[in-house]
C-alpha cells in the first residue's frame, strides 16, 4: 500500500471519524446542520465565526502534522504505521501533539458555530479520553522508541497548549532536516 494511502486511511479512520463523523451523527440526530444553532442574528453569526475560526486553525494544525509525520517521520499518525523517527521540528517546536490539539479545536468550532451543548459534550469525552490515553499508552510507546530524545522533549514542550515561542533542542545526534536519530531498543 503506498504511503499517501497509508496516510489518507489514518486520516479518515482517525481523526476523521472523531471530527467528523460523530458531531455529523450528533447534530444530525439532534437538531439539524444549521451553523448557529438556535441563536438569533447577530449572536448566532458571532457564533458561527468564532466557530470556523477554530475549526480552520484545527484543520491547519493536522495538515502540517500530517505533513511533517509524512516528510520528516517516514510514518502516520496511525499505530499501526508510527513514525519511525522522534519529530522534532515545525509546529512540533510548540507543542508535542499538534494533531489532538487540532481535533480539539475543530470539536470546540463544531460545538460553537452550531451552538449545541450536544457537541460540547462530545468535545469534553474527547478531551478526557486523550487525557487519559496520550499519558498511559501513547507516551510510554514513544519513551520506549525514542528513548532519551523523547524525554527531553517531553520534558520542554506541552502536550496539547502551544509554547509562544518554538522549543530550541539541543539534541547531539539531530540532523538539519528535523529528523532525531535515535537507537532502537
Amino acid at each position: 500500500m503506498s504511503s499517501a494511502i497509508k496516510h489518507i486511511l489514518a486520516v479518515l479512520l482517525l481523526p476523521g471519524i472523531m471530527a467528523v463523523a460523530i458531531p455529523v451523527y450528533i447534530l444530525v440526530s439532534s437538531h439539524g446542520l444549521r451553523p448557529g444553532g438556535f441563536q438569533p442574528f447577530p449572536a448566532g453569526f458571532a457564533l458561527a465565526l468564532v466557530g470556523l475560526s477554530f475549526a480552520i486553525f484545527g484543520l491547519t494544525l493536522m495538515v502540517k502534522t500530517n505533513t511533517l509525520f509524512a516528510r520528516v517521520g517516514k510514518g502516520t499518525l496511525a499505530p499501526w504505521t508510527p513514525t519511525k523517527h522522534l519529530v522534532v521540528q515545525g509546529i512540533y517546536l510548540h507543542v508535542r501533539n499538534p494533531m489532538i490539539t487540532g481535533v480539539f479545536c475543530i470539536l470546540a468550532g463544531e460545538a460553537a458555530a452550531f451552538y449545541s451543548w450536544r457537541l460540547l459534550v462530545w468535545f469534553g469525552i474527547f478531551v478526557l479520553i486523550n487525557m487519559t490515553f496520550i499519558p498511559l499508552f501513547e507516551e510510554p510507546d514513544l519513551e520506549k522508541r525514542f528513548g532519551d530524545d523523547y524525554r527531553v522533549y517531553k520534558k520542554n514542550v506541552p502536550r496539547w497548549i502551544p509554547l509562544t515561542k518554538p522549543w530550541k533542542p539541543e539534541f547531539g545526534n539531530r540532523k538539519d532536516d528535523g529528523q532525531v536519530n535515535h537507537k532502537s531498543s
